[in-house]
């Protein structure tokens, strides 16, 4: 079994200064699972990735646009976004941590 603690991770990862942070990767590379971090007022960089992924705000308020739709997030919010959609979070009112499954495993798809 493996298990984390959010509260032993998120401060590990501020602390390094990723803004993405995978943690877990079974060796099936059936999912991925990693910490996403955005500062008030960032500039979200991401690109549409070629497999689905769930997004869950831990902490922090917002917008996210997923295929030209537009959505305020805060802690709680859970998103889907599909394989290949355009998507990132804007208008960051207050700093997002963000939990991020990838399904298969971040970068195993073509």
């Amino acid at each position: 079994m493996q298990a984390f603690e959010l509260s032993n991770l998120i401060p590990k990862f501020q602390r390094e200064k990723h803004f993405y942070q995978e943690f877990l990767r079974p060796p099936s590379a059936s999912m991925s699972l990693g910490i996403y971090t955005l500062a008030a007022g960032a500039t979200d960089p991401q690109l549409p990735h070629t497999e689905d992924e769930v997004y869950y705000v831990v902490s922090g308020r917002g917008q996210i646009q997923v295929a030209g739709e537009d959505r305020p997030v805060q802690a709680g919010s859970i998103i889907l976004v599909k394989a290949g959609d355009d998507h990132r979070f804007h208008s960051i009112t207050q700093d997002l941590t963000l939990l991020v499954f990838f399904a298969p495993a971040k970068g195993t798809s073509q």
